[in-house]
């Protein structure tokens, strides 16, 4: 970065923190928005609410006071057809910028100033010899900033980076694509989207950028999922059908047809000479571990183990639980391996379940076939790719099953997971009784806790109270925020003689444990914590859960963490806080009230707010799209085709791909 003008240590950290740290990641910081000066005309030829760019001579610029000392600066700027007033606010060191005789271009919006019109805070620049402008005229880039970085700032060294590297610029993509799919080249791309001329050109080329982003992705999981499917695996396994069917005809429910589905696309890719890679995507409480277990004990059918790995010691705990009841009768081998606790059956176990730390404990770990990994976004490629193995001079990989609750969208999730196969659980158990939702505003809130109260003490139950942070933040915009921990000594005094527990991210796993096995035992009634809850806590007597700020959260976290009640047979409740009264905010969490699965909210919240932070799955790990957007079906669909018929037609594009695979076609 130190090649370019003005970008000394201190500019480089602020640069990082939006992602720039090497020159070319300049060109590949793409506006969010432009400003349109495109309209230029005369000092006589404008109007009242015009927007306008005007270039001429600057003739005076003064500082003047207001009676109570604040400051505005007024000038003169005159061109051949007549002379206009420009008009600064609190802006006292342009005197110090800007002299008389000095020849500028000026961008901004036409209006009355006292008696006279005059051009309104505009855009400003002096015009270099070559007469081109970067801050005003045509189509201005407003960029994504951070603090000391505005657009101005970044305008600057943009147009240094593209003066610098623009010639080196090289577009390695097939030209028979680019036309075949209407897209820009990448030298033009980067033009267009910096310094366009137009609005479409401008989205014309954002459009390549975010193709190649997406096209990366693609390519990337075709040829994971093509070089998984040169693995071998450890241990053929047979497909034991009388077993099979015995044990699911045992199960004290009947699974429903996704279920079996499931199970049939598990089960076949099974007995494949080449190991599964598969992502089992099921809505809250849909039934995916009855369904892993079914994959498990297809394994124990044949002799060989399974390992299940789970994001939290709570989550590993209910998975051993829930494994030990479904399989006791079959004499099936389990054992619990956490950091904190390690359970283990005596002799050979046919089953280990645990966090990733399982894989690093000395367990015997002699023949797995099958690897289940639960929240698959939460464990990172490294511990994946310990699960495999070399045997004679052969990359060896037991089955891998991966699971996830997250509700995602089926385009976002066959482009993220592209190198899994995808079974997915559309239906809830049968039996499952719907979860009643209310929104509550803020003069409901009291008549909230008294329905509450009255429930905890008449009919025993109990009730979990979510809220966002964890203690107050000093942060300007989350002061009114309700926080876990304020949260707990409030209801504790609201709900005298009625037990109140603590449960967030910072406890040890010990302290977690306890407070969870009161809260199952029933010695907690109110069990206020931090959206640590949306994975792995079943407690059937739980029939109520608050969430605090509700608007806060997307439509698909909110589903999930309302699935944490609603498990036994009373009916349940959710009610969700909103301090808003926004009717946008309002239209939105309506939805919760409404009987439409996750993903269908997964899908609607997608359209309602973007990508952002819809599923919830920042804190998860899950990338973000620097340039590309989740809701741009048809681009990221357009993106899948081109990559398998690169992948499929390999000999045509060779040069393309050995370019592909020496570095990545977007900076990020």
């Amino acid at each position: 970065m130190g090649e370019l003008p003005f970008v000394g240590s201190v500019y480089e950290k602020r640069l990082a923190i939006i992602g720039i740290e090497k020159i070319v990641d300049l060109l590949y910081h793409i506006p969010h928005r432009y400003l349109d000066f495109s309209k230029s005309l005369k000092i006589t030829q404008t109007n009242i609410g015009d927007v306008v760019t005007l270039k001429g001579e600057l003739i005076s610029l003064k500082n003047h006071y207001t009676r109570i000392g604040r400051k505005f600066q007024i000038g003169e700027v005159k061109d051949a057809s007549g002379i206009i007033s420009v008009v600064w606010f609190n802006q006292p060191f342009l005197v110090r910028n800007l002299f008389p005789g000095e020849y500028l271009s000026l961008s901004g919006k036409i209006d009355w100033f006292g008696r006279k019109k005059a051009l309104i805070s505009p855009e400003y620049e002096k015009v270099s010899t070559d007469g081109k402008c970067i801050h005003t005229g045509g189509f201005v880039p407003v960029y994504p900033e951070t603090y000391g970085i505005s657009s101005k700032w970044l305008r600057n060294r943009i147009k240094s980076a593209y003066d610098l590297l623009s010639g080196e610029i090289k577009d390695t993509f097939p030209e028979i694509l680019l036309s075949k799919n209407n897209l820009y080249s990448l030298p033009d791309a980067i033009r267009a989207v910096h310094f366009p001329k137009s609005l479409t050109e401008a989205e014309r080329g954002k459009k390549r950028l975010a193709f190649d982003e997406l096209l990366f992705l693609q390519i990337q999981n075709i040829q994971r999922k093509l070089s998984w499917n040169k693995y071998n695996i450890p241990y053929k396994l047979l497909s034991q059908p009388k077993i099979i069917k015995s044990f699911v005809t045992s199960l004290p429910f009947v699974l429903t047809p996704s279920q079996q589905k499931a199970i049939t696309e598990i089960t076949d890719d099974m007995l494949k000479p080449c190991p599964m890679n598969r992502l089992l995507e099921g809505d809250v409480g849909s039934g995916k571990t009855v369904v892993a277990t079914v994959a498990a004990f297809l394994c124990f059918a044949n002799g060989y183990q399974t390992i299940i790995m789970a994001p939290t010691q709570i989550l590993a705990q209910q998975h051993f639980d829930t494994l030990n009841m479904l399989l006791q009768p079959y004499k099936v081998r389990i054992s619990l391996v956490t950091s904190g606790s390690t359970k283990y059956e005596i002799g050979r176990s046919d089953i280990f379940i645990g966090t990733h730390a399982l894989l690093y404990k000395k367990v015997n770990l002699e023949k797995v076939a099958l690897a289940i990994i639960d929240e698959q976004h939460r464990f990172g490629v490294e511990q994946r790719a310990n699960l495999i193995k070399r045997s004679d001079n052969k990359l060896i990989a037991p089955h891998v099953l991966t699971m996830t609750a997250t509700p995602i969208p089926r385009t976002v999730a066959l482009t993220f997971y592209g190198d899994l196969d995808l079974s997915t659980l559309t239906e809830s158990p049968s039996g499952r009784k719907k979860t009643q939702t209310w929104i509550v505003p803020p003069q409901k809130r009291d008549g909230a806790y008294s329905w509450i109260r009255k429930n905890i003490i008449n009919n025993n139950e109990q009730a979990f109270v979510i809220c966002p942070l964890i203690e107050e933040s000093s942060v300007e915009s989350l002061k009114s925020v309700r926080a876990a921990s304020n949260e707990y000594i409030f209801l504790k005094k609201e709900f005298k003689n009625i037990k109140v527990g603590l449960l967030h991210g910072k406890l040890n796993a010990s302290e977690k444990n306890n407070v969870l096995g009161k809260f199952k035992k029933g010695k907690i009634n109110i069990l206020v914590a931090t959206p640590v809850v949306e994975v792995g806590i079943d407690v059937p007597n739980a029939t109520i859960i608050i969430i605090e700020a509700a608007e806060r959260y997307g439509l698909a976290q909110l589903h999930q963490l309302r699935g944490r009640v609603g498990r036994g047979n009373k009916k349940s409740y959710c009610l969700l806080f909103a301090e808003t009264k926004s009717a946008k905010v309002i239209s939105r969490l309506n939805a919760m009230q409404e009987s439409i699965s996750g993903f269908e909210l997964a899908e609607l919240d997608l359209k309602l707010r973007g990508p952002g932070e819809i599923f919830g799955l920042k804190q998860h790990g899950f990338p973000d799209l620097k340039i590309a957007t989740w809701q741009d079906i048809s681009l990221i669909k357009k993106s899948k085709e081109v990559a398998n018929e690169i992948i499929d037609s390999h000999n045509k594009y060779k040069y393309f791909l050995n370019h592909f695979n020496k570095t990545q076609l977007v900076s990020n």
